[in-house]
């Protein structure tokens, strides 16, 4: 099993991770296409480059962990989309 395939199966686990480092979750959407656009604050935007699919994101600090939010979130547009 790849990392990211261990990364995607982590990241849909029921329930969901409250451990989902940021690093693994950027790691993720670029090995799926997305491409990370940084905007102002730590309010981060990926967008798929072929479907031109947006995800939006807070990007959390000081700890790296996503919220269990926004891992809901992603794993819901990533299967809204056909991504996975």
């Amino acid at each position: 099993m790849s990392k990211q395939q261990k990364l995607l199966a982590k990241l849909c686990a029921s329930p969901t991770p409250s451990d989902f480092k940021w690093s693994d979750m950027v790691t993720l959407l670029k090995s799926l296409g997305y491409e990370t656009l940084s905007g102002k604050g730590s309010g981060r935007k990926f967008v798929h480059a072929q479907t031109k699919a947006l995800i939006i994101c807070h990007e959390p600090h000081p700890e790296p962990n996503v919220d269990k939010g926004c891992v809901r979130d992603v794993v819901q547009h990533l299967r809204d989309n056909g991504i996975i």
